[in-house]
C-alpha cells in the first residue's frame, strides 16, 4: 500500500540525530525523498551513511548539508536544490543542565533557529512544518496522563524553547491559514532500529536514564544512579512513558501523510508516547534481562523538578493521526542492547 508521502521532499533538520536518523530511514522506506540539514554539534555523519547502508535501493534518495538553522544563506542553498513539501524540525539543543547553565545559548539556537528556519521557508515557499516538542512542557503534571489540553509549564530554559517555538509556530499559523503546524510532544525516547546499526550516541554525559543504563551494561560507568525511591509510586522510583524511537519514526510519517493529504489541517498538538508508564527499576531489570548483564545501581537524592509519575494519554495520536505505538519495554530493552552491544561507543571509538 504507497502512502500519501509517497514521491514527498521532506526537509529534516537534525536529521543525523538520534530520532532523527531514525525518521529519514522510515520516511525512505515510504518512498520520500530526504533532505538531511544538521551541524554535527551533537550527532555524527555516520548514522546517514548507515541509514543509507540499511536502505540500499533508496540510498540516493538522502542528501546531507553540513549547515547550522541559524545559517540563513546555507539554509536557502538547501531548499534551493529542490521542492520542498514539508520540513520536520529535530534540530535543537536538549540538555535539561545546560540550559540552566547556558539559557542564552539554548534560546538563541532553538529559538532564533526555529524563526530563521521559518523565514527560509517562506522564502521558498514552503509551509508544513511538524515540530519536535517535548512532553518537558507538561511541566509537573497535576494528574495522569498528560492530555493535550493540559496546561503548559515549563520548568527550565530546554523547556521554555520547547513551549516558546509551539507558540510561535501556532501564532505562526493563526496569522496565516496557508501554514500546515503539526507539535509533536514525545515522552521518553528509548530503543534503536531492530539492525544494531543506528542508535542513540549522545555526545558526553548522557541525558536521559537508558544511555545510561546502556553505559554502564557496556562497562564504559561503574554504576546507575537512581534519583530518589520514595516516590509515591509502586517501588518508589519515578515512572516514565518509554516509547520505542521506531514507534516514534512512524509518528512522523504519519504527522507527514496528515499533511500531505488534509490541506486544511491548521495546527495541531498531539502526544507520541505509548500510554504506559513503567518504573526506572523496571526498566533497569528489563533491560538487564535483555543483556544478560547486571546492573550496578545506587539511590541518590532526587533531582529537583522531578515528578512522580508521568505518561501520555494517546487518543488523539490515533484519531487524527492513525498512529499508536506498538513495542514493548522488552522490545525497546531488546534493541537497544543490541545496538550498545555492537557499539559500545556509538558511532565512534573510545575516547
Amino acid at each position: 500500500m504507497s502512502l500519501p508521502v509517497e514521491g514527498s521532499t521532506v526537509l529534516v533538520t537534525g536529521g543525523a540525530g538520534y530520532i532523527g536518523s531514525h525518521t529519514c530511514l522510515q520516511l525512505l522506506e515510504a518512498g520520500c525523498k530526504v533532505v538531511v540539514v544538521d551541524n554535527l554539534d551533537n550527532s555524527s555523519e555516520e548514522s546517514l551513511r548507515r541509514v543509507k547502508e540499511l536502505i540500499p535501493g533508496k540510498a540516493e534518495n538522502l542528501s546531507f548539508h553540513n549547515c547550522d538553522i541559524l545559517d540563513e544563506a546555507g539554509l536557502d542553498k538547501a531548499f534551493a536544490a529542490q521542492k520542498v513539501d514539508a520540513v520536520i524540525h529535530f534540530a535543537g539543543l536538549k540538555a535539561v543542565g545546560e540550559s540552566v547553565a547556558k539559557p542564552m545559548r539554548y534560546y538563541s539556537n532553538n529559538i532564533a533557529g526555529t524563526v530563521t528556519l521559518v523565514a527560509a521557508m517562506e522564502r521558498a515557499g514552503c509551509k508544513s512544518i511538524i515540530f519536535s516538542s517535548s512532553a518537558t512542557v507538561y511541566g509537573e503534571p497535576a494528574t495522569v496522563p498528560c492530555t493535550e489540553d493540559f496546561p503548559t509549564a515549563a520548568l527550565n530554559p530546554y523547556g521554555r524553547t520547547k513551549l516558546f517555538i509551539e507558540h510561535m509556530l501556532t501564532d505562526l499559523q493563526a496569522s496565516d491559514a496557508q501554514w500546515q503546524v503539526v507539535l509533536l510532544r514525545y515522552f521518553n525516547p528509548v530503543g534503536a532500529h531492530p539492525s544494531g546499526r543506528i542508535g542513540e550516541d549522545p555526545k558526553g554525559i548522557p541525558n536521559n536514564l537508558m544511555p545510561f543504563v546502556q553505559q554502564v551494561a557496556v562497562g564504559r560507568r561503574p554504576q546507575l544512579s537512581v534519583y530518589g525511591d520514595d516516590y509515591p509510586t509502586s517501588d518508589g522510583t519515578g515512572k516514565r512513558d518509554y516509547i520505542h524511537v521506531m514507534d516514534l519514526a512512524d509518528g512522523h510519517v504519519a504527522a507527514l501523510c496528515k499533511v500531505r493529504k488534509d490541506e486544511d489541517c491548521g495546527c495541531i498538538t498531539v502526544n507520541l508516547g505509548t500510554g504506559t508508564s513503567t518504573s526506572v527499576l523496571e526498566l533497569v531489570n528489563s533491560f538487564a534481562k535483555a543483556s544478560g548483564k547486571e546492573i550496578p545501581m545506587q539511590i541518590v537524592a532526587r533531582r529537583p523538578g522531578d515528578a512522580a509519575e508521568v505518561y501520555a494519554k494517546t487518543d488523539r495520536a490515533l484519531e487524527v493521526l492513525g498512529w499508536s505505538a506498538k513495542n514493548s519495554i522488552e522490545q525497546c530493552c531488546i534493541d537497544q542492547w543490541k545496538w550498545a552491544s555492537e557499539n559500545p561507543y556509538g558511532y565512534g571509538g573510545p575516547e
